[in-house]
């Protein structure tokens, strides 16, 4: 899981415990398995923007199952990359500075590949100048006709997000991606569309709710401690992260109880709305993005962030590029 505003990586696993592994990374946001699960893709979401990608070190003379950045790439803070997801075997993001979501290559380049039809009533010079919807998740279908993607507004307006008085609440969308317009309305800042056993699931953020989405409606099938961000599931069961609202977005929040909100990771039950289980961080602030990787995976650190064991040292000093396939 990606904790945007701590600035860290987090594994969570074990068989007979939950082990916690981290790694540091400036505002993470989205997290992509690549479809071979040999890496992990995250966003970083800073001026510039970066993407990573780790992978395991199996030749490391230490941890070889840790995982480690492998490559980079750098792009334009004014993306504003936020979810990552891979459509048609091919990694794509969300540039909300944009509007739009753009399509990456293994070269560094990127390329605007949708967007939604509101947009294009602001002109072909202004359209993806800045943040008009905050268009910030990818329900990922086999293509990007048949994919998703969730916004705090359906048409541009004179106030954006970001502005004190942006109107948030009921005005969010999930957009569909052949038509271009909104499949469903009435949500309040939705993040981290995603498909599964065939249906549409949002995190309704400003309720603190999991949401199955279908035909032009919205069901609440849960209700959570906090502002709903990141969702992954594993059979009948959602994982989805709560975050604690940070005081100067308490407008984005209307429908949760500020003083009550948690950072936390639930276990929820899709067929009944039951949490089965949590986790929480007293401490603990937002989470971004939570993706479902190989059990084995860690990243190289745990315990406390100033103690770093010799092992540690010589994982990093013993890194191998990426092996590539042909």
């Amino acid at each position: 899981m990606s904790r945007e505003y701590e600035h860290l990586l987090l594994t969570l696993g074990g068989a007979a415990s939950v082990g916690q592994t981290y790694f540091p990374l400036p505002h993470p946001s989205g997290i992509a398995l690549a479809p071979d699960r040999r890496s992990l893709f995250v966003a970083s979401t800073r001026n510039p923007n970066q993407i990573l990608q780790f992978a395991p070190q199996p030749k490391a003379e230490a941890l070889p199952t840790a995982l480690a950045p492998s490559r980079t790439w750098f792009y334009p803070g004014h993306l504003y990359l936020h979810d990552l997801a891979f459509v048609a075997g091919v990694l794509h993001g969300n540039a909300v500075g944009q509007n739009a979501v753009v399509r990456f290559d293994a070269e560094g380049s990127y390329e605007r590949c949708w967007w939604p039809l509101s947009i294009e009533s602001l002109g072909e010079d202004s359209r993806f100048a800045r943040n008009h919807l905050q268009l910030n998740s990818i329900a990922a279908g086999p293509d990007l006709v048949r994919s998703c993607f969730s916004a705090s507004a359906a048409v541009p307006g004179t106030r954006r997000p970001g502005h004190r008085n942006f109107a948030v609440d009921g005005c969010g969308v999930v957009f569909d991606g052949a038509t271009r317009v909104p499949l469903v309305r009435g949500l309040t800042r939705p993040h981290s569309a995603r498909f599964h056993r065939g249906a549409l699931w949002v995190d309704n953020s400003g309720y603190g709710e999991l949401v199955r989405v279908g035909d032009g409606s919205s069901e609440v099938i849960a209700r959570l401690p906090g502002w709903t961000r990141g969702l992954a599931f594993v059979e009948g069961i959602a994982f989805v992260g709560t975050s604690r609202v940070l005081p100067r977005f308490r407008q984005y929040a209307p429908g949760l109880d500020l003083a009550r909100s948690r950072c936390g990771l639930h276990a929820v039950e899709i067929a009944t709305g039951r949490i089965l289980a949590s986790i929480e961080w007293p401490g603990g602030n937002q989470i971004f993005a939570i993706e479902i990787a190989p059990a084995d995976w860690r990243f190289p650190f745990q315990g406390a962030r100033a103690v770093i064991t010799e092992a540690q040292r010589r994982f990093f000093y013993t890194l191998a590029a990426l092996e590539r396939r042909v």
